[in-house]
């Protein structure tokens, strides 16, 4: 009773900072800063995944689930890195041609 309790509480923490993160996804000041609020939205995912199974007391289920999120998450981050990252490059290509 007190285990559901308190893992109740890091699940509303969690998606407390969840919302935070957001905040940063949207408002964000670089995009370097949006990427790392998305790792932190999709690790803090993960986690709560991970409770919400110790929950309903069938952890070896949703461990599969939070090892694909992890996989698809980390796979879309890097793929998102590179396209910004090839775009900075484009772009600091044309700088240099005006000059």
């Amino acid at each position: 009773m007190i285990t559901e309790k308190v893992l109740m509480l890091f699940m509303l923490a969690l998606v407390a900072i969840i919302i935070l993160m957001l905040y940063r996804v949207i408002k964000g000041p670089t995009v370097y800063d949006r990427l790392n609020a998305l790792g932190v939205i999709g690790t803090d995912t993960i986690l709560i995944v991970i409770l919400f199974g110790f929950l309903i007391k069938r952890v070896d289920m949703y461990v599969d689930i939070a090892l694909s999120y992890g996989i698809l998450g980390f796979i879309s981050l890097v793929v998102i890195a590179k396209y910004f990252d090839r775009k900075e490059e484009a772009r600091e290509g044309d700088v240099n041609r005006c000059k």
